[in-house]
């Protein structure tokens, strides 16, 4: 199992983010299938962390993600799981209306295509920090237990 607690929160906020912008009835149904499947993975994974059923080496997979960091400043992420979630799902967001954007590059003018590529990249990366942040808190708190 490769899937941490922030991994799964950050499934679950992108099929609400779905859901909230389809109309179509079958997609719906099936987007909220997932949901519901997510919101139990998400239980059955906390339950199994506080059983000790999951080692405490694997309630974190860090995203070592690979930049360049002078120029792609990024904000901190700092707080419980639910600010920390609340946080991710507000990326987001943000990230799905600026990843709209390039659907319709050719319409963009050219200045501000670099804008959009930048803020797509360092939002990722802000999203990153949340996954692993949420994951550090969550084992944090198991391995106070």
């Amino acid at each position: 199992m490769a899937e941490t607690l922030g991994m799964l929160c950050d499934k679950l906020t992108i099929v609400k983010l779905k859901q909230y912008h389809v109309e179509d009835e079958e997609r719906l149904k099936s987007l909220g299938e997932q949901a519901l499947q997510l919101q139990g993975e998400i239980d059955g994974f906390i339950t199994d962390a506080i059983s000790g059923r999951i080692p405490p080496d694997r309630l974190t997979f860090k995203a070592n993600k690979v930049y360049k960091k002078e120029g792609n400043e990024t904000r901190n992420v700092i707080g419980d799981i639910g600010t920390l979630f609340s946080e991710l799902a507000d990326i987001n967001c943000r990230l799905w209306h600026e990843v709209e954007k390039g659907y319709d590059i050719e319409s963009v003018p050219v200045g501000e295509k670099d804008k959009i590529v930048k803020t797509l990249a360092v939002l990722n990366l802000e999203r990153n920090k949340c996954i692993d942040a949420i994951d550090a808190r969550f084992s944090k708190l198991i391995l106070a237990q």
